[in-house]
């Protein structure tokens, strides 16, 4: 009995796998192909990749995706960081309630609420005071900060609530100031935290479509909004090279990250 319920699960392990990877191989696999028609195979070739990197207009999006999401998620880990510092370390302060309801709404928000909001946001303050002088790059960083940094709070407020506060404590018997306590002490344990959060940032900011879609303006259009414009006209050969490349980038990044921390507790190990 003990071994059919094993082969069973997995056949459904085996099945699952095959479900959720075979469309990223086939998708692969067919960024290899020589054909016009993404759908008929017709030999092995390189071109769409060389097509890929002469196409000015991903090339120019994906620059501005990069930029976007690595100053959001830097605004967000800030902010986002002492976000998670307050609702965790202050116990009682007027308001608590309602600054941990506006830091986690985000997260629970529709996109399209989130985008439709910050476009009138954007449009009442131009009107009133001339600034954000159209929506562009800036207009879509203040947005995609604005819902990483709820991600950002959440991950560091975790991490806030299961740190030994003795450490801290300990700090401040030896006569440690509150800044000296969180740079020297606080910081370097939540620092594990904090680049969770900032990766995490990076990837939301990087692909979000719906948001972007409301608060971008014309030639500032980013990564997801020029692949789904094209998707929406026939997905073409290019778009399968450039996701092909993307996958290959994270790729090698989990991998890297895991024989980081392979090596890491190896070492904890021997000095143990």
């Amino acid at each position: 009995m003990k071994q059919g319920n094993s082969l069973t699960l997995k056949f459904m392990s085996g099945a699952g796998f095959v479900f959720l990877y075979a469309p990223i191989i086939a998708m692969i696999v067919y960024s290899f192909n020589d054909s016009k028609l993404v759908t008929v195979w017709g030999g092995w070739s390189l071109k769409w990749y060389a097509e890929l990197f002469r196409n000015e207009q991903i090339m120019s999006a994906a620059w501005v995706s990069l930029k976007i999401a690595f100053i959001s998620a830097t605004l967000a880990s800030v902010l986002g960081t002492l976000a998670g510092f307050v609702l965790s370390r202050m116990r009682k302060f007027v308001g608590k309630a309602m600054l941990t309801g506006w830091v986690t709404a985000p997260l629970v928000m529709p996109e399209v609420i989130t985008g439709l909001s910050l476009l009138l946001l954007f449009v009442s303050l131009e009107n009133m005071f001339g600034w954000p002088a159209g929506r562009g790059v800036m207009t879509i960083v203040i947005a995609h900060t604005t819902f990483c940094l709820a991600y950002v709070a959440v991950v560091v407020q975790s991490r806030l609530a299961s740190l030994d506060e003795t450490l801290e404590e300990a700090a401040m018997d030896l006569g440690a100031k509150p800044t000296s306590l969180f740079f020297l002490i606080t910081l370097p344990l939540i620092a594990p935290a904090i680049i969770s959060g900032w990766l995490l940032s990076f990837t939301l900011s990087l692909d979000d479509l719906v948001i972007a879609s409301f608060v971008s303006g014309p030639g500032n259009s980013t990564l997801p909004m020029v692949i789904f414009s094209k998707v929406r006209l026939g997905v073409t050969p290019e778009v399968n090279a450039l996701a092909t490349l993307m996958i290959v980038a994270v790729s090698i990044a989990v991998i890297a990250a895991i024989v980081i921390l392979h090596r890491q507790s190896r070492y904890n190990d021997v000095n143990k």
